[in-house]
């Protein structure tokens, strides 16, 4: 992202998912946003500025909401990145994307297999790979890292680390 945000997008259970995601890589040095898909067919849409990058979350990849939200999306910038995380590699929402990253379709291990179970853990861990490799490429760094944790357990354990890098 050349000095765009990311814009992240899901419903339900995958919306949560989505919306961690969103906070992890603002805490790692990238801007970046929850967009509420209902929210954007309602004037949200103006959160889009030239250069952002829109991740989609959908385990279907057919959620309503999500896919209009694509059309929507692309009248206004019809440059849009999509970045999409599904299990159906199928789907509508993986057709209009620009990277496409499967979850692999994993059985749901609640009782009834329809629960988000599984498929939001490996949803959780590809943004959690995202993240970790943006890091990675952006050269973020633990000095930085302290700089966004002010307070708490975080910020101490940083701050210590950093200062023992210092030291040495």
């Amino acid at each position: 992202m050349k000095k765009g945000k990311l814009v992240a997008t899901g419903m339900g259970k995958a919306g949560q998912i989505v919306m961690n995601i969103a906070t992890t890589f603002c805490s790692t040095g990238i801007p970046a946003v929850f967009l509420h898909p209902s929210e954007a067919q309602h004037g949200d849409l103006g959160i889009f500025q030239h250069n952002d990058v829109l991740l989609l979350i959908s385990n279907s990849g057919k959620t309503r909401e999500i896919v209009e939200l694509t059309q929507l999306s692309r009248i206004l910038n019809p440059n849009l990145k999509f970045i999409v995380i599904t299990g159906n590699l199928y789907s509508p929402l993986a057709h209009e994307s620009d990277v496409c990253i499967h979850t692999g379709n994993p059985r749901e291990v609640c009782t009834l297999g329809m629960t988000p179970t599984t498929s939001t853990t490996a949803m959780t861990v590809i943004g959690d790979i995202l993240v970790v490799e943006t890091m990675k490429r952006t050269g973020f760094t633990i000095d930085e890292y302290s700089k966004r944790h002010h307070r708490g357990y975080l910020e101490e354990k940083s701050r210590n680390y950093a200062k023992s890098n210092w030291d040495r």
